[in-house]
């Protein structure tokens, strides 16, 4: 290495800029110079939908750094506009579109992804959102439209829904899977899928669209969905031609493999970012998660190892959330479709508590899934939707998972209480007292599960209040109250299965105690009426 490296990142944004930074911090002579394709080098990717919704009203706050700014504070070499398009490892060069020949002791790619654009006939007349060049594109196309069509069901597609329903356009999101928010499960996808349609948004699942027009977007059923405006959001797919073309090894689903220190297959070359490959927590297998924190968390890595420290990325969780109309959905690990279909033999919670106190003023209900590992009882994935404390909640479980607790740990977390911002039982203790209830024996049903427990004769007991059970009811249960079950549960005798529920699993809970102690065979529905609800409407 020569005695003043250069250090080559293709690439802005989080990761290309978090390892230039870095490296200025660690080695003050280092020469480093970073490609960037895009006019700018530093912005707020996940803030551009807010600013097409007039949430972020200044287009300037997007941009974090200028390559000015860069070379005053820095000693950066940043050059926009200026794409590579040819490495030669023998040699150690990269190549840019004019031409430029430029020699580097270490590369780091931070390509980022590309939108996926689906085989659609008149793709081209539609807009996708990724960088800045993107927002201004569609402000400008947005002048005049009043009809919207978005494809794609997933966090890009629902947020730039929100936004442009706060800009009064009619919107409608064509999902082509059966439900919106992949890493969800369908019965909490289905709470969000309410609130959105409750905000005017039109939701269409298991819809394919074939063809965008001047005036709106067929789908395969005949349906027409008129729009003077069409948004793609399907997903992105790492941009790693560049990696591809230079020899680099590439995973199946086209992400630069890289070890443990961001190393490609190339010794001298680094990747991160979207493009790269991750290790999944639960298997330790190459994944990807597009996802900001991660980029920056590897971007300071890269420039730690390049300049001699020891130090290694670890497997990701791919936590993620998303706000829309007020309401929150998050989601870290698997769910419980994933984890089935790796073949893991899963307990299932869902709670739905209050975010705080209920005595005090203001409290809102959320809506948690846990999944776990049933014979280690290690916590594979959460969920969580609701107005408030959905965030600090689904971080706490993320800092369990990376710490390997337990799900019956989650008993055992102090965690702050005041009844502005909790409980003193707060929902994170719920669901560890529920595992653990699981745990010690106490059956639970799931509420797929349960109209097959039912056509084999499972007796099924609603042990809520009679106004409770005559405003809706599942079909086919019995209804005798929580408190006259002990009086009552002679009128179960002779029923070798029983399934109790009440509206979220507390009085099911206790019901299958009282019933449990007196003898009976007893399962409670888990999360009560409330996630039968929400599963049929999925």
């Amino acid at each position: 290495m020569t005695a003043n490296p250069t250090t080559v990142i293709i690439g802005g944004v989080a990761g290309g800029m978090s390892t230039a930074t870095r490296l200025r911090r660690n080695d003050e002579k280092r020469n480093i110079i970073v490609l960037e394709a895009s006019g700018h080098v530093s912005f707020a990717n996940c803030g551009l939908p807010y600013h097409i919704g007039g949430v972020i009203e200044e287009r300037q706050d997007l941009l974090l750094q200028t390559p000015e700014a860069l070379k005053e504070r820095f000693n950066i070499d940043v050059r926009v506009n200026t794409r590579a398009t040819h490495v030669d490892r023998a040699a150690r060069t990269v190549t840019t579109e004019s031409g430029e020949t430029i020699p580097y002791d270490d590369l780091v790619l931070s390509p980022g992804a590309t939108p996926f654009l689906p085989p659609i006939t008149g793709i081209e007349k539609a807009y996708s959102l990724r960088t800045v060049e993107d927002v201004d594109r569609i402000a400008a196309a947005l002048k005049g439209r009043t009809r919207a069509v978005i494809i794609g069901g997933g966090f890009i597609g629902l947020e730039m829904a929100e936004n442009l329903r706060h800009r009064d356009l009619s919107v409608a999101v064509v999902e082509a899977a059966p439900q919106i928010m992949g890493p969800l499960d369908s019965e909490m996808a289905a709470i969000v899928t309410e609130h959105l349609r409750a905000n005017g948004v039109e939701i269409r699942t298991n819809a394919q669209a074939t063809e965008i027009s001047d005036s709106g977007v067929a789908l395969a059923d005949g349906t027409e969905l008129p729009a003077d405006i069409v948004i793609t959001a399907i997903g992105v797919r790492p941009a790693s031609d560049l990696a591809r073309e230079t020899g680099l090894e590439i995973s199946e689903r086209g992400g630069i493999v890289v070890d443990a220190q961001q190393r490609t297959s190339d010794p001298h070359i680094f990747a991160l970012g979207d493009a790269a490959t991750k290790k999944d927590l639960h298997t330790g297998e190459d994944t990807l998660v597009p996802l900001a924190q991660t980029a920056n968390r590897h971007g300071r890595l890269v420039a730690d190892i390049i300049t001699g420290r020891e130090t290694a990325s670890l497997p990701v969780l791919g936590t993620a959330i998303v706000g829309l109309f007020g309401l929150a959905a998050a989601s870290t690990g698997w769910n419980e479709r994933r984890a089935r279909a790796a073949g893991k033999k899963v307990r299932v919670i869902h709670l739905h508590p209050a975010n705080h106190a209920g005595y005090y003023p203001g409290a809102t209900q959320l809506h948690m899934k846990l999944v776990v590992d049933a014979e280690t009882d290690a916590i594979l994935g959460a969920q969580i939707v609701g107005k408030d404390g959905v965030d600090k909640r689904i971080d706490v479980i993320a800092t369990a998972m990376r710490a390997g607790l337990k799900a019956r740990d989650l008993a055992d977390l102090e965690l702050a209480y005041a009844p502005q911002f909790g409980s003193a039982k707060d929902p994170i203790n719920f669901a560890g007292f529920i595992d653990d209830n699981i745990v010690q024996g106490e059956r639970t049903v799931q509420w797929h599960e349960l109209s097959e427990h039912l056509e084999a004769g499972t007796l099924l007991v609603d042990v809520r209040s009679a106004s409770e059970f005559a405003a809706g009811a599942i079909p086919g249960a019995i209804n005798i109250p929580l408190d006259e079950l002990r009086a009552r549960h002679a009128e179960i005798a002779g029923h070798k299965d029983v399934i109790v529920h009440c509206q979220v699993g507390l009085r099911g809970h206790n019901a299958a105690r009282i019933l449990t102690n007196l003898g009976y065979d007893v399962a409670n529905l888990d999360g009560g009426y409330l996630t039968w609800q929400h599963g049929k409407a999925a």
